[in-house]
C-alpha cells in the first residue's frame, strides 16, 4: 500500500446517501499526549506545500484546487481555494487505530456552497473534507465492490483502499449523519458540521476513529494507511476558500482546561 496517495483519488470521485452516527466539536485543546508521525502544517513556514503531503489529483482533466501554507494568527495553516475545482493533498501513514484512535483537527470556512448536497451525486461538493483511508480484507467485500475495485486496479495499475471515511461540512444533513456512496459501500461521509453556524470561525474537533468507523461500516477498522484533505467545488461550479489547521492522531484525548469544559459539553450535545 506504499503508493496509496497515487491511487486513492479515483475512489474519491464516487460518493453519495445517509445513515446515523455522532460527531462532536470541542473547544481548543491545551496538551497533546502523543502525536503520531503525521506531518503537521504548523511545523512548516508559510509558502508552498507542507512537507510530507502529496498532491491528490482526482481527475487530470478537472481544474485543481489551489493549496498553500499561509501564516494566520501566529501559526502556519493550509489555505485552500477552489473555483469549480477538485483536488486535494494526501499523506501516507501506517497507523494501528487500536493504538492511536483519537483524531483531532480544526478547520475554517467563510461561506457555504449554496448548491452543494452530498446526498445528491450531481451536487456532491464540500468546502472542507478530512479523509481517512483504511486497509482490509477485500475478499470479504460485496461482489459488486470487488468487481469495481478490480476494474479500477486493471485500469490504473494500483490497488485501492479497502474503506474510506470522510468528515465533511454539509449544508443540510444533520451533524452525525453518515452519507453513503451511491457507487460503492466502501466510502462513507460523516457530517462533522452542518449549516451556517460557525462560519468565519475556527472549528475544533476530536473524534474516536474506532467508534466512527464501526458506526459507519458496521465492522472494526484495519490499518489506517492514508490521511487527506479535500476542498472541492467541481460539481456545483462554485468558488470557496477554506483553512485547515493541524491534524493529529493520538493515543488519548486532548486535555481541556476547566474553563473550556462547560463549552465543550454544550457543543457535544448538538
Amino acid at each position: 500500500m506504499n503508493r496509496f496517495y497515487l491511487f486513492f483519488p479515483l475512489l474519491l470521485a464516487i460518493a453519495g446517501c445517509a445513515s446515523d452516527s455522532s460527531v462532536r466539536r470541542v473547544d481548543p485543546v491545551v496538551t497533546a499526549p502523543h502525536i503520531e508521525k503525521l506531518a503537521v502544517f504548523s511545523s512548516n513556514s508559510a509558502g508552498g506545500l507542507p512537507q510530507g503531503w502529496e498532491p491528490m489529483i482526482i481527475l487530470r482533466n478537472k481544474k485543481q484546487t489551489q493549496y498553500q501554507l499561509v501564516s494566520k494568527e501566529d501559526t502556519t495553516v493550509l489555505h485552500a481555494r477552489a473555483e469549480g475545482a477538485s483536488s486535494g493533498l494526501m499523506q501516507k501513514v501506517d497507523v494501528n487505530p487500536q493504538q492511536q484512535p483519537w483524531l483531532h483537527w480544526r478547520w475554517k470556512i467563510n461561506s457555504l456552497l449554496k448548491l452543494a448536497d452530498n446526498t445528491n451525486r450531481a451536487t456532491e461538493d464540500s468546502p472542507v473534507r478530512l479523509i481517512l483511508g483504511f486497509d482490509g480484507d477485500k475478499d470479504s467485500m460485496p461482489f459488486t465492490d470487488q468487481v469495481l475495485f478490480e476494474t479500477a486496479r486493471v485500469m490504473t495499475g494500483y490497488d485501492f483502499p479497502y474503506a474510506t471515511l470522510m468528515y465533511i461540512w454539509e449544508n443540510n444533513a444533520p451533524v452525525g449523519s453518515v452519507i453513503r456512496s451511491t457507487y460503492t459501500s466502501r466510502i462513507r461521509m460523516m457530517v462533522a458540521e452542518s449549516g451556517s453556524d460557525g462560519l468565519g470561525e475556527w472549528r475544533n474537533f476530536e473524534r474516536n476513529i474506532l467508534e466512527d468507523y464501526e458506526k459507519a461500516f458496521g465492522e472494526k477498522p484495519g490499518q489506517l494507511i492514508g490521511v487527506g484533505v479535500l476542498t472541492d467545488t467541481d460539481n456545483t461550479g462554485e468558488t470557496t476558500e477554506a483553512w485547515y489547521g493541524d491534524i493529529r492522531l493520538l493515543r488519548e484525548r486532548f486535555s481541556l482546561t476547566a474553563g473550556h469544559e462547560r463549552d465543550r459539553i454544550s457543543l457535544t450535545r448538538r
